[in-house]
């Protein structure tokens, strides 16, 4: 077997924590841009988060939006550039949190980007706060002895929240195995495919280790995610509308 990486991606030192998620979404991003001969035709917006540290990897081109806002610019840029492939790339913190009105109106309106949404249950870049996403008895350094129902109510899941609105795809996907990572895959191809369509707004969650803020190792990470988090966010395709099927 004979593995590349990816011309997109630039050989350069990663500057994500150990283990983390990032990087293989952003391979994953790659290789879909790359197998569809789209690698000078694609923009990818970033939030100041994390996945901000992609500017040093990716070598096409990017647009660093205001905090939470990388959906809504990923909309603009598509009205501009309607020959690209645009991607906005952003936590679980900024789309479910502060970019709440622009994550949830985007697929109100439709709008034909493609979020990756990478759900690690925390905020990452700030130190580990909790998130909409994280998880009922989760310990985060705001939530010290777990996250409580009564105070904080449930985790947010952006498969019963849009999972009923006329989008064109709606994926949830993880990263924890060689398997789950090929299916994750697909998911973005499939999702690019209907972009480069014009099919309309796509939406994949990504279900992501953060070994730093979890205070566990890569290799807990990664069994944590099977054994807590797929259970209470489970994965697969929820919206997957053909091509003409939107009601006007």
């Amino acid at each position: 077997m004979v593995l590349k990486v990816p011309d997109t991606i630039a050989q350069t030192h990663a500057s994500f924590c150990p283990g983390c998620g990032h990087g293989i979404i952003a391979r994953l991003m790659a290789e879909a841009v790359e197998e569809a001969g789209l690698s000078e035709k694609t923009i990818v917006v970033v939030d100041v988060a994390c996945g901000s540290l992609m500017l040093e990897q990716w070598n096409f081109d990017t647009v660093q939006a205001a905090h939470g806002r990388p959906i809504v610019t990923a909309a603009g840029v598509k009205h501009v550039r309607k020959d690209c492939a645009v991607f906005a790339h952003i936590g679980d913190g900024a789309a479910y949190a502060i970019g709440m009105a622009e994550t949830m109106h985007a697929a109100l309106r439709n709008d034909n980007v493609i979020a990756i949404v990478v759900n690690n249950c925390v905020f990452g870049m700030t130190g580990g706060q909790m998130s909409p996403t994280t998880l009922l008895g989760q310990k985060t350094i705001t939530a010290p002895k777990g996250r409580d129902y009564a105070k904080s109510g449930q985790p947010f899941d952006v498969v019963k929240a849009l999972g009923g609105f006329d989008i064109a795809y709606l994926a949830r996907a993880s990263v924890d195995s060689p398997a789950a990572i090929r299916t994750a895959g697909k998911y973005v191809k499939k999702a690019l495919k209907k972009h480069m369509d014009g099919q309309g707004f796509c939406l994949i969650e990504f279900l992501s280790p953060c070994p730093t803020n979890w205070k566990m190792s890569p290799a807990h990470s990664m069994a944590w995610i099977r054994e807590k988090v797929i259970p209470s966010y489970a994965t697969g395709e929820f919206v997957d509308k053909e091509a003409g099927s939107h009601d006007n």
